[in-house]
């Protein structure tokens, strides 16, 4: 048993009841140009032929790296549950889809020139083993491109659901709480230079998106809901939590029965020396 097993074990038992979770709540968010998270990192590795998707989930984002015809394409996750989904996507039929750990990858070295992650790296921990693998597996000059979160926005429905949220957690017993999870080194610019430097990397490149999540309250309420500090909260505090959110949103609705709601994406590039 290894120090990160709580932490794994219960990411694999929230995917094992919501495997496609992560695409269903950020699948149809969109950037102001009208390119989902899952296509801004898409086409940061435009170029490249052999892909790496580290934490693949369902398989959406490999989905769209296959629409580029001849391309080798690879993917990695912790949850059997989700790695099903992906495999029943007939675009994905040729590619290595592994359950696995990101610290230990199944893959030889120097087989890829992309690896990309959406929202999975900043939930690892031994971070710097998974620099080291992610390093292992690219060639030189290699990329990797990842997602992770950026936080609310601010003055919107998803803003006033974390106060929510945060509020529900104080109140709740410890055993309905998640572990840590990643490492927040993940999240900056800094914290992923001084975690990717070592392992062969040259300076991350960092930019951060809004990604717009706006829509009918049901459907918002879909998404934010999602979060995995809900997972352990049984189903009395839930639905207390939609109802207080349903109340707190109100004010914000537009007449035409919309709730303006965003969160902000960190996109997070580097190059392999």
């Amino acid at each position: 048993m290894t120090t990160t097993a709580p932490q794994e074990a219960f990411l694999q038992a929230f995917h094992a009841e919501y495997p496609a979770v992560t695409a269903e709540a950020f699948g149809r968010g969109h950037a102001p140009d009208g390119r989902s998270s899952y296509e801004i990192l898409c086409d940061q590795v435009a170029g490249s032929m052999r892909v790496l998707d580290l934490g693949c989930g369902d398989g959406l984002l490999l989905e769209l790296l296959a629409r580029r015809a001849g391309r080798q394409l690879a993917g990695v996750d912790l949850s059997s549950h989700s790695l099903a989904l992906a495999r029943r996507r007939p675009a994905l039929s040729e590619a290595k889809l592994e359950e696995g750990r990101a610290q230990e990858l199944p893959f030889a070295d120097d087989s890829f020139d992309a690896c990309v992650s959406h929202m999975a790296l900043m939930l690892m921990s031994e971070i710097e083993q998974v620099a080291a693998e992610v390093a292992r597996v690219l060639s030189p000059g290699g990329v990797l491109a990842c997602v992770v979160g950026g936080g609310a926005v601010g003055g919107d429905a998803y803003e006033r659901f974390l106060t929510l949220l945060r509020r529900t957690i104080e109140e709740t017993p410890a055993s309905q709480r998640i572990p840590a999870l990643g490492d927040k080194r993940t999240r900056s610019r800094e914290g992923l230079d001084a975690v990717l430097g070592p392992a062969g990397f040259a300076a991350v490149g960092w930019e951060t998106v809004p990604i717009d999540l706006s829509g009918p309250v049901e459907q918002v309420w879909a998404a934010v809901s999602s979060l995995y500090d809900l997972g352990p909260l049984d189903r009395a505090t839930m639905e207390r939590l939609r109802k207080a959110f349903f109340a707190e949103v109100r004010d914000m609705t537009t007449s035409d029965g919309h709730v303006p709601c965003a969160f902000k994406i960190c996109l997070a590039t580097a190059r392999l020396r």
